[in-house]
């Protein structure tokens, strides 16, 4: 559209009135794009019949005495976003729902690591445990930043075990070792997650990496983490197999483990309960 002006009108003076339009123009932009909704990783989650939602039982979150805890130097870049808001490391913006299937270790084929994780080192009297319920996990649409649908191959992605109110939980031994005798690097830790990674990578692309919900982890191993997230996070937490790195904070812990990235079935005899 073209503009006409009478005669001797001084273009600056315009500019000078259309200035401040043009700023509040902006202003209200930027305003309503801060109050856009927020991606699905920002929403808090609902609590339904999760494990993490259970109410901690008196006495359960004692911090563990005598915890050292060691560093290793990543392998990798740092992760460019944070872990808080990020899917492969904070299990509960993914979530999960109940399903029924068997409750029990199940026999898959396949080819079998004998190096993989073996989750009765969780407890320490080394138990294969009662499975209380059994989930699926969701999938990330990365696309729009967002839950996707449930994973449905396979169809049990995280299992509830029954455990003991304060007992500890402790870092299940498997053959792969990332510098000296440590064995995971903890690539996220809160008040009640924990996700372990049995390689140097600031990632779930390759290796193995277990996911535990619902637990009381260690006060001293939150802050240390902590520590190394500040100081730039090119080194993290490293365990070593059987360490203890926190506490049943109910009757029931969440445990969900990956292979390269895919969730695998917590239950399968060959990979994490061999000889069971």
């Amino acid at each position: 559209m073209r503009l006409f002006f009478p005669k001797k009108v001084n273009l600056l003076r315009y500019r000078l009135y259309l200035a401040p339009l043009v700023g509040l123009s902006t202003l209200l932009l930027i305003c309503a794009w801060s109050a856009r909704p927020l991606p699905a990783y920002a929403d808090p989650l609902q609590p339904n019949d999760k494990v993490s939602t259970a109410p901690v039982l008196p006495g359960a979150c004692t911090p563990l005495e005598g915890s050292d805890y060691g560093s290793l130097k990543i392998n990798s870049a740092p992760t460019e976003r944070s872990p808080e808001v990020h899917p492969d490391f904070n299990l509960g913006l993914r979530s999960y729902e109940p399903t029924a299937s068997w409750m029990g270790l199940v026999d898959i084929g396949g080819e079998k690591d004998k190096r993989a994780p073996q989750l009765w080192g969780l407890f320490a009297d080394h138990r294969t445990p009662t499975f209380k319920r059994l989930y699926q996990v969701y999938d990330w649409d990365w696309q729009c930043n967002c839950r996707g649908s449930l994973i449905a191959a396979p169809q049990v992605t995280l299992v509830e075990m029954a455990t003991t109110p304060g007992e500890k939980l402790s870092v299940p031994d498997s053959g792969y070792f990332i510098g000296g005798d440590y064995q995971v690097l903890v690539l996220h830790a809160s008040a009640s997650r924990i996700t372990l990674k049995y390689t140097r990578e600031d990632d779930v692309i390759h290796g193995y990496t277990l996911h535990l919900d619902g637990i009381c982890v260690d006060p001293n191993l939150q802050k240390f983490y902590q520590s190394l997230y500040l100081n730039g996070r090119t080194y993290l937490p490293a365990l070593r197999a059987g360490q203890a790195f926190g506490r049943a904070r109910t009757e029931g812990i969440g445990v969900a483990i990956r292979d390269s990235g895919a969730f695998m079935d917590p239950r399968s005899r060959k990979d994490w309960w061999q000889g069971r």
